[in-house]
Parts: structure tokens; sequence; C-alpha cells
């Protein structure tokens, strides 16, 4: 059962710094896309930012030049450095494995709350 465990959340000033991590369990993790999401309140879910296998990027344009994704595919896990936080990036983080292309699945962390407040 594949499992993905998000840390990292916390609150924190505007133009502070955070970095979240997930860590999945399953061989599969180093092969499967991996994502940030999040979801503010009264708001849909969107995409942060999303990384292959091979080192890949791909960005919300509300987050470009302030976020990078990276990940170490030999610990599994999945890491969203966060700069110059604004208050309108206060939502719950969620991460996800995008395996569909082989075992069929996408799956999904708990999440993770980041509040930029001063």
């Amino acid at each position: 059962q594949v499992q993905l465990v998000e840390s990292g959340g916390g609150s924190v000033q505007p133009g502070g710094s955070l970095r979240l991590s997930c860590a999945a369990s399953g061989s599969i993790a180093s092969l499967a896309i991996m994502g940030w999401y999040r979801q503010a309140p009264g708001k849909q879910r969107e995409l942060v930012a999303a990384i292959i296998s091979g080192g890949n990027t791909n960005y919300a344009d509300s987050v470009k030049g302030r976020f990078i994704i990276s990940r170490d595919n030999t610990k599994r896990e999945v890491y969203l450095q966060m700069n110059s936080l604004e208050p309108e990036d206060t939502a719950v983080y969620y991460c996800r494995m995008d395996s569909r292309r082989w075992d069929g699945m996408d799956y999904w962390g708990k999440g993770t709350l980041v509040t930029v407040s001063s």
C-alpha cells in the first residue's frame, strides 16, 4: 500500500520561507510524476508544481520564481522550497504521486497546512 506523508508546514510571516517534504512508500515512487497541490479555504485544489522522474518541472504562474520543486529518487522524497511567501499562499498543501502509467493509480497525501500571516 502506497502512502504519502507530508511534513514541513507551519506559520510564517510574509516574505518568509518554508520547505515542505513528502515521503513516499513503494518502489514505484522513483518513476512516478510527483506534484504539490494546494487548496485554500473556499477554493478548488490547484497545481503548484510538478516534477517527473528525470527532473523536468512545471510550475503554476503564481509561484514561478518563488517556489522550487525537487526530488530525491533514492529516498523516494519530493520537496517544495517556498520563498517570498505571500498571504495568498495560505492553504493546505498536498503531495500527489501520479503512477497511472505503471500501476494505474493516483495517490494523495493528507496535506499540511501553510499559513502566511503577519
